[in-house]
């Protein structure tokens, strides 16, 4: 079944001479010749998601720690200090110590790993090392690991698959899939035969990234050299399949598992049947659950039915996980109140409120009480169909019922609010949280922000966001961007500069797209000065401008003519690296083309190409010039676009020509048709006509006719025509 799915040998042969019959490694038995790591002596075996909360609770554990907080004051005291408490700590309790430190940053227990080994007379123990590399496994720092293993290597200790396999998770989740794939070979010149937990990890890193044929290669060579899938393997390749959305290949490879000696257990039908179930595939799913019941004797239990409800309410098939609810409790199975909140709040989801209603009522009947999850839910479906007042109902009814609304009930009850226009009725309710005992969150300040900036009152906004970070919440840069754009909008960018400066003294963050928008703000106002302001606020700030902001600011300066500086501001935009936009493009030769800086527009142009070619520029320049009436200029340019000789060109040419036959110059226009004709290029007919006619009206007859015998001799005209 491998063999057959797999399509291309994906995986090089020199990328898998792990998987050749290796000599065991030099600390192992026979048995692991066989696949089999030799076990370490029982006086240095630690299981490594072993318990250490006792450990833990150690005073010399909780002093260690205390001291490592205060890593940033360290001094020559405190480091004795510390490092009179490594001396008397016990292997497991180090353990406990790093496990701590990565529970708030993994680097600092890392940190703390190379620090202490370092340390005169002091030596890590081989579970040390290998909690340091399970913890760091659990992270994208490969480096870490990678100088962990090597360490190991270097000082002969006990290596086996395991801690391998640690190496390779830490590179995949880092994204380095064939660094990861590598760890093999790094294990294969260890002298470490594979044995199936790190092929498993092995499969699950290419699932994971995508790579589903390359996985099937895997599993097929792991076979061949004696390394038997088992479910675990067959598990990782199913869901791979039915991430790719090959559910009948996956369904094939479950058949084959029992074939094969493997049979699949729940768990393989489970993930089948999830696709399925998102695909509202809900017959499929039946049938499946008949062959898990034939085929493996597997017989579909509660948790069987509450994945198939909550997987099918989760995706909006409210109905169908209904169906699957009254079939398990026909056969007995009781459903608890998560099963019944997840069909309602599908319910809700798609606006069915009297179905939820019902299916509470039925909870409530059969003695399952609704939760705080499932009334929030159904209030936030009243507020989604504009049934303010169902809601309001709905959480009376939950304190009647010893039922606590709680934030996000709360918070979706002003989000009904605020989407009816009644912003302030929700900002009152919000002030009185305190009095009604239930503590706001970021989003539920957020919800009533965006209400009052919906509703154009943005001085209300704005105290909105202030009380938000007095109670210690941060709005986004998102947040922040769109009332400053609504301030600039309403031609307030002197109150969005003032909102923003108190945003960021609060601490919140502030990007270069906040700042952009202000001065975009300025901008439009005429306000130069404060732009260019503002722009030097970003330096010192140590937000640098991307190429929007250049291209508003080299915008605002074009506008009062100050092409000096534009010039000099694109220069150093160009000399930071940063490329020019094709919006950057049009404004440049807007803005010199306005001005009649032809030129100083060709100098420039040249070096913006040189570093981001565009090849519409002189096109557009072309253009422009021809809009301003600058048909001279525009005709000298002729030749840049004549290169190419594109459609693109030609129409720039037909411009051109239209202009010069509007300003009744038709032989201008007989001149341009000509140049087209050299670069092979067939100017349009009936705008020819037109030029043929104004040329005989003035006299110019021989152009007239050898404009049109160019059509006759390339056959797009008959001579009698």
């Amino acid at each position: 079944m491998l063999k057959r799915l797999t399509k291309n040998p994906l995986l090089p042969r020199r990328r898998l001479l792990f998987l050749q019959p290796r000599r065991p490694c030099a600390n192992a038995t026979p048995s692991a010749a066989a696949g089999k790591i030799a076990p370490a002596p029982a006086t240095n075996e630690v299981p490594l998601g072993g318990d250490l909360a006792e450990e833990s609770r150690s005073r010399l554990v909780r002093d260690t720690c205390s001291l490592l907080e205060l890593r940033d004051s360290w001094n020559a005291k405190r480091e004795a200090q510390l490092r009179h408490l490594l001396r008397v700590l016990s292997p497991p309790q180090v353990r406990a110590v790093l496990r701590a430190q990565a529970q708030r940053d993994a680097r600092a227990a890392f940190e703390f790993f190379r620090w202490a080994d370092r340390q005169w007379k002091y030596r890590h123990a081989p579970e040390v090392f290998d909690e340091m590399l399970a913890l760091l496994s659990r992270t994208r720092l490969h480096d870490p690991a990678r100088r962990v293993m090597r360490l190991m290597i270097r000082r002969g200790m006990r290596r086996g698959p395991q801690q391998f396999a640690h190496l390779m998770l830490s590179y995949s989740r880092a994204g380095k899939l064939r660094s990861a794939m590598r760890v093999l070979q790094l294990m294969q010149k260890d002298g470490c035969a594979p044995d199936i937990s790190i092929c498993n990890v092995a499969v699950n890193v290419l699932v994971v990234a995508g790579r589903v044929d390359k996985a099937l290669e895997f599993a097929e060579r792991m076979r061949r050299v004696g390394v038997d899938p088992d479910v675990v393997t067959y598990n990782c390749l199913i869901k791979g399949l039915c991430g790719a959305w090959r559910v009948i290949d996956a369904l094939e490879m479950i058949s084959s598992m029992l074939q094969n000696g493997c049979p699949p257990d729940k768990i393989s039908y489970f993930t089948v049947m999830s696709f399925l179930c998102k695909e509202k595939r809900v017959a499929e799913v039946r049938n499946l659950l008949e062959r898990m019941r034939n085929d493996a004797g597997l017989f579909p239990d509660q948790v069987t039915y509450n994945m198939l409800i909550h997987v099918l309410a989760k995706h909006g098939h409210a109905d169908e996980a209904l169906g699957f609810l009254r079939e398990s409790e026909g056969k007995r199975f009781r459903v608890d109140e998560v099963g019944y909140s997840a069909i309602v709040h599908s319910f809700c989801l798609n606006g069915r409120m009297a179905e939820a209603k019902e299916i509470v009522s039925e909870m409530i009947s059969k003695g399952c009480h609704p939760d705080v999850v499932t009334y929030s839910a159904v209030v936030d479906g009243f507020c989604r169909t504009g049934e303010l007042n169902q809601a309001r109902k709905v959480m009376k009814h939950m304190y009647k019922s010893g039922c606590k609304p709680n934030t996000v009930t709360h918070t979706a009850l002003l989000n009904g609010l605020c989407k009816v226009g009644k912003t302030s009725e929700a900002w009152e309710l919000l002030n009185k949280s305190e009095e009604e005992w239930w503590t706001p969150s970021d989003i539920t300040y957020s919800v009533v922000m965006h209400g009052f900036r919906r509703e154009g009152k943005l001085k209300e906004s704005c105290d909105v966001v202030v009380q938000m970070l007095q109670k210690g919440f941060f709005p986004t840069t998102v947040e922040i961007n769109l009332l400053i754009h609504a301030l600039c909008k309403e031609g307030k960018p002197a109150e969005a500069k003032d909102f923003m400066e108190q945003c960021q003294s609060k601490g919140c963050s502030i990007n270069v797209v906040n700042f952009t928008t202000v001065i975009h703000g300025f901008s439009r106002q005429g306000d130069l000065e404060s732009a260019l302001s503002l722009l030097d606020d970003m330096y010192l700030t140590n937000k640098h401008p991307d190429v929007v902001t250049y291209t508003v600011v080299v915008d605002a300066l074009g506008k009062k003519g100050k092409m000096k500086e534009a010039t000099e501001l694109v220069q150093k935009m160009l000399k930071r690296g940063l490329l020019p936009t094709p919006v950057t493009y049009r404004t440049v030769i807007h803005r010199y083309c306005e001005k009649g800086k032809v030129e100083e527009l060709l100098i420039l142009l040249d070096k913006m190409l040189a570093r981001q070619e565009i090849s519409s520029a002189y096109n557009q320049f072309i253009e422009k010039l021809c809009a301003f009436g600058k048909l001279s200029e525009a005709y000298n340019l002729l030749s840049k676009v004549l290169r190419t000789a594109s459609k693109r060109d030609a129409q720039t040419c037909h411009v051109l020509m239209e202009r010069f036959l509007n300003r009744g110059l038709p032989l201008q226009s007989y001149n341009v048709a000509c140049r087209m004709f050299q670069r092979n290029l067939i100017p349009d007919l009936n705008l020819c006509q037109k030029v043929e006619s104004k040329l005989a009206q003035t006299g110019e007859t021989q152009a007239a006719g050898k404009l049109i015998i160019k059509f006759v001799e390339r056959g797009i005209l008959k001579q009698n025509d």
